[in-house]
């Protein structure tokens, strides 16, 4: 019945400071739209990003910054992630690590977004990746 995810809302504090960061250290192109919308855009993936005074109805319950946990798949192979994350000076927080996602095995790495929402960044583990 379903078939992929198509947008999620993240609610923020500074749209300009995610922006920045999600569009520098994790590459989405930004768009802007009417009435103020904002939104992040890789591949076939919409971020819309809602600020403190932003108004929307409907909506979820409790919105509130830092409260998601977002995994992105990478084609980034270890070293080109670790020279990215450096040259960015971005700290992550943990990684790399194995994990297990919804197409199989991963190695990911996790850093924070300027909200504190955890991101995780994946790619399909080989046979032969150690961790």
């Amino acid at each position: 019945m379903l078939t992929r995810l198509d947008h999620l809302v993240l609610n923020v504090r500074d749209i300009e400071r995610t922006v920045d960061f999600y569009t520098r250290v994790l590459g989405f192109e930004v768009r802007y739209g009417d009435n103020g919308r904002t939104a992040l855009v890789t591949g076939d993936l919409q971020i819309k990003l809602h600020g403190p005074d932003f108004e929307a109805t409907p909506k979820a319950n409790a919105p509130a910054s830092g409260s998601m946990d977002l995994c992105f798949i990478t084609t980034l192979d270890d070293d080109e992630l670790t020279r990215h994350f450096d040259t960015l000076d971005v700290a992550l927080e943990e990684g790399p690590v194995h994990r297990h996602g919804a197409a199989g095995a991963l190695v990911s790495y996790y850093l924070r977004d300027p909200d504190g929402n955890l991101i995780e960044l994946a790619r399909p583990r080989r046979t032969a990746d150690s961790v």
